[in-house]
């Protein structure tokens, strides 16, 4: 940054042939200025330093160095190389910044040409891209984004010290962006901890570490932009804005602050040219914590669930309403097999507090609810056509928080796992008006099937109905799990799946991956 401060000085420095008279002029304006305001002595700026000959030392005006950081938390950053059929392919010309025939474009041409590198796959074949990663313990937990590793059939992870290891999932989080891995070392691996980004200012000195295009370990420094970001990339937006310089392959690497104290997981930039251009968001690290807590136990994360649409109140709504403030959140729509469905809450209500919590903010309460365990009576106080009314109501657990179809095999002496690799839904009514079937259809969606999997070799595809396991109906993901794991014990080689897609249902056998 010491750099970049100073070519911003040369850049407005004026015309050489005014320079010397222009120089002297702001020289004698300045100290007149310092005279008059703080009635000290200014002292005569120092003259260059004479040529010397020998090896005396010169004296560098101090600028900020984050040499001791980067070097303290360097080996615990990663990097993430994935494989995968059907990733989307990325031009050979990989830096959109550069126009056509620019200087340094037949290099970056030729790099990202270079075997190994992320690029497309043209002609059907495994497709590679790549982000980064840091240890969050000395096991070989690793964090990095889930949009790094979604559809992923195979996982690198690069260490500091340039030794490759597998990766398998431990779990992940769509919602957040946020996926968690493990690799097997051999040894205990440097890791840093994650801290809490809520002291950190706008203005803060931050410091990115990654694996910007595929080039290694890169570090950049910039500050603290904005807090509180919303970006519109899911219910939970709440982005640190840096200038950190981060690119394509930084996603997933963490945001160091001045102490080397992980504050964030980069994840996403703005920019019209696919390059950087100063604007970069992360992930706070007290999200990502509370995340990576619950996918290291139990593979997925649980959040509360209501069933409502909600919406802002605006200022015209405000006035329409009678209200005083444009806190709160209106209740748009109750879905009609969620939570609230059936309660005393009603649509145009306006909710003020949940769980005894202001609302100030729409964006609020679901990040409130999610917090909160399925199970739990919230009481709400909202208004009601003018009128303060109190409510309570049983949060639920929201849809599509079962972890991906995995058995335990009970066998005796096997601790292997069972796979079928497959994500699943429950069939909510908005899935059903989604793929137009009729309020009564019963099964479970599938959201999502594992590249190379044995259910994505079976012919299974995401969008299908998962209506019967074994010959055994089934209406949730927990169904399917549990005889999933019936079939495992029972020491069969495959699991029969009645699955419907478009309006065709065909029983599928599949195999177990263990």
């Amino acid at each position: 940054m010491a750099t970049d401060h100073t070519n911003q000085v040369r850049t407005h420095r004026t015309p050489t042939h005014h320079g010397k008279t222009l120089a002297r002029g702001a020289l004698a304006a300045a100290v007149a200025l310092a005279l008059a305001i703080g009635g000290g002595v200014a002292a005569q700026a120092p003259a260059p330093p004479a040529a010397t000959t020998g090896a005396a030392a010169v004296v560098a005006p101090s600028m900020p160095s984050f040499a001791d950081v980067a070097e303290r938390v360097a080996p615990a950053v990663v990097n993430v190389t994935v494989v995968a059929a059907g990733m989307p392919e990325q031009r050979s010309r990989a830096h959109p910044g550069l126009p056509e025939g620019a200087p340094m474009d037949e290099f970056f041409k030729r790099f990202f040409e270079q075997p190994g590198m992320p690029h497309g796959a043209p002609g059907g074949r495994p497709a590679q891209g790549a982000g980064s990663g840091f240890v969050v313990d000395a096991t070989g937990l690793v964090v990095t984004n889930n949009h790094v590793i979604d559809g992923a059939n195979e996982i690198t992870v690069t260490l500091n010290d340039a030794t490759k290891h597998k990766a398998t999932v431990v779990g992940r989080d769509e919602k957040t962006d946020v996926a968690l891995l493990k690799i097997d070392a051999g040894h205990p691996l440097p890791f840093v901890d994650l801290a809490d980004s809520r002291s950190v200012r706008v203005g803060d000195w931050v410091l990115a570490v990654g694996n910007p295009f595929g080039l290694g370990g890169s570090v950049t420094a910039g500050i603290v932009s904005a807090r509180g970001r919303d970006i519109n990339s899911g219910p939970y937006d709440d982005y640190i804005q840096i200038d950190a310089p981060i690119n394509r392959g930084n996603s997933g690497g963490p945001l160091f602050d001045g102490f080397g104290r992980v504050i964030g997981v980069n994840t996403a930039i703005y920019s019209p040219t696919g390059g950087n251009v100063g604007i970069g968001f992360a992930i706070p690290a007290e999200t990502v914590k509370t995340v990576v807590a619950e996918l290291r136990t139990g593979g997925h994360v649980e959040r509360g669930w209501l069933g409502l649409q909600i919406q802002p109140v605006t200022e015209e709504i405000a006035a329409a309403l009678g209200l005083t403030g444009t806190a709160g959140v209106l209740v748009a729509d109750i879905l009609p097999d969620g939570p609230a469905a059936g309660s005393e809450l009603k649509p145009g209500d306006v909710i003020l507090k949940a769980g005894g919590q202001t609302i100030k903010d729409y964006k609020e309460l679901p990040k409130l609810i999610a917090a909160t365990k399925a199970g739990t009576a919230m009481k709400l106080e909202l208004v009601r056509a003018g009128t303060p009314q109190e409510i309570t109501l049983k949060v639920g657990a929201m849809p599509g928080n079962e972890p991906q179809a995995k058995n335990d095999d009970q066998g005796a002496g096997d601790q292997g796992r069972a796979q079928l690799g497959l994500a699943l839904a429950p069939l909510t009514p908005e899935v059903r008006r989604e793929l137009g079937l009729p309020p009564d259809a019963r099964g479970v969606f599938v959201a999502r099937v594992q590249p190379g999997s044995p259910a994505d070799e079976a012919g299974i595809e995401a969008g299908s109905l998962i209506s019967m396991v074994g010959g055994q109906s089934v209406s949730t993901p927990a169904e399917v799990t549990e005889a999933v794991r019936a079939a495992t014990a029972a020491k069969r080689g495959a699991v029969m799946l009645r699955v419907e897609k478009d309006g065709r249902p065909m029983f599928v056998a599949v195999p177990f991956k263990t």
